[in-house]
């Protein structure tokens, strides 16, 4: 009896550490972000570990503000005549960037990162 009851924890072990590996090694990669100035990448962020905070981009006088909170990334303010880049709203996961023209930024998913709807 004692026996058994060996052999059917040391299998459950075996299987549930089978399964944490399979997780860990298949998991995604994180929702990397990529916040780019007239074609310069300036930042890049996994959105899963960046903490709440605020970062400004400037060019040529102008400023972008750009916000992440609870794992979402959007611009708050812009020195730009028509604040489509405010009215874009949240960077989604459907990999639709958030652009301003006028100041040059574009906040996009970086190619090859796992952009999945969790």
């Amino acid at each position: 009896m004692k026996r058994r009851l060996i052999i059917a924890v040391c299998i459950g072990l075996f299987v549930i550490s089978g399964g944490l590996s399979l997780y860990f090694y298949l998991r995604p990669a994180g929702r990397v972000v990529e916040i780019i100035s007239d074609g310069t990448t300036l930042y890049e962020l996994d959105l899963d570990k960046e903490p709440d905070r605020e970062i400004t981009v400037e060019y040529k006088g102008r400023k972008n503000i750009i916000k992440i909170e609870k794992g979402d990334i959007y611009v708050s303010a812009a020195d730009c005549p028509d604040h489509t880049c405010m009215k874009t709203g949240k960077l989604s996961q459907s990999g639709v960037p958030i652009v301003c023209l006028p100041n040059k930024l574009i906040i996009r998913y970086k190619e090859g990162a796992d952009t999945d709807a969790a």
